[in-house]
């Protein structure tokens, strides 16, 4: 396993880099995202730089010593109490020690565009939820001082759903990895992510989004391009106002779930519950469990219906933005 690297200032710390002296072609950034300060020796473009600081999280590039996924299986999971390895085939090995640290072993030719995409999204997550955080697969719109998180099966249209209310004048908190700070019961809160928002060309198409810089497509199997957002961006904590479970209906309209079903909604799109079972070692199923309930409890779901074809996403629009005016807990 790779050691820790000693670092150095790099000629222009302007641009919040450090030269890695045990790895000369890398060097190594600052970001911010999820309220937190991440070294990485991976290129994050994604990612809001940062003037060099104490790490909450380092990146680095070097071997892991666990077994690669065959061809036939495709992927390797293995998750300890301090430990969680994370492999694609196709893309490299990811292993997360102690939710602090993220060694990243690139398969053969692959370059740190393609690697961001398991990074910022699986791996990220479950460093987060990791760190005590209720991780749910969704993105999340800031509307005023009130929130709304989209959640639902693939192709629901949770991103789609996000640009068009970006589209509209409202602030992007977290696509994809919506982190959620459960440490006051009584006021979940959502912690920002960082300014991306993937679209699919046909909804990029159909919903305009102001300052916005589309990035090349990393690879042809990845259908949804990254929209780097130059604005719409909303940087602080909220509390979460709305849960949503997007589904398509003939008009739009919003009703709310059973608290049951809520609370399996909230289960169901929760991201460590992609690993399954294994995920949850130690006494993380416990608190997992509980984390859910509480949101589930304290905010509900309900069932947001959005019109069939992206003509019509501007009536799903003013539905939400009328539900988060009517709600009395955000006065």
């Amino acid at each position: 396993m790779t050691t820790r690297s000693n670092t150095s200032l790099a000629a222009d710390p302007g641009h919040a880099r450090l030269r890695v002296e045990g790895n000369p072609a890398r060097e190594r950034r600052f970001y911010k995202a999820y309220g937190l300060t991440i070294s990485s020796e991976l290129a994050l473009p994604e990612l809001e730089p940062t003037a060099p600081a104490a790490a909450d999280i380092v990146i680095a590039v070097g071997p892991i010593d666990y077994p690669k996924p065959s061809l036939e299986a495709g992927t390797a999971f293995r998750f300890e109490p301090r430990q969680q390895y994370l492999a694609w085939q196709a893309v490299g090995a990811f292993l997360i020690s102690d939710a602090c640290r993220i060694i990243v072993d690139p398969a053969p030719g692959i370059d740190d565009q393609l690697i961001a995409f398991p990074l910022l999204g699986p791996v990220m997550a479950l460093l987060l939820h990791q760190r005590g955080l209720l991780i749910l697969h969704a993105s999340a719109i800031a509307v005023g001082g009130r929130s709304a998180i989209f959640m639902g099966d693939k192709g629901a249209g949770k991103s789609t759903t996000a640009g068009a209310m970006i589209s509209a004048g409202h602030g992007l908190l977290t696509d994809d990895v919506v982190a959620l700070d459960l440490s006051s019961p009584d006021e979940p809160m959502i912690v920002p992510g960082f300014p991306q928002l993937k679209l699919a060309a046909d909804a990029a198409a159909a919903i305009p989004i102001r300052q916005a810089e589309v990035r090349p497509q990393v690879h042809p199997a990845i259908d949804k391009a990254q929209h780097r957002l130059h604005g719409g961006f909303s940087p602080d904590k909220i509390p979460v106002t709305r849960l949503y479970i997007l589904e398509r209906g003939e008009k739009a309209a919003i009703s709310p779930l059973p608290e049951i079903a809520a609370l399996s909604a909230v289960i169901k799109f929760s991201y460590v519950t992609r690993f399954g079972r294994p995920a949850l070692v130690g006494d993380f199923a416990t608190r997992h469990l509980r984390h859910c309930a509480g949101l589930a409890g304290r905010i509900g779901v309900c069932r947001l219906e959005v019109p069939t074809g992206l003509g019509r996403i501007d009536e799903a629009v003013a539905l939400i933005e009328k539900d988060l005016a009517s709600d009395d807990r955000a006065r």
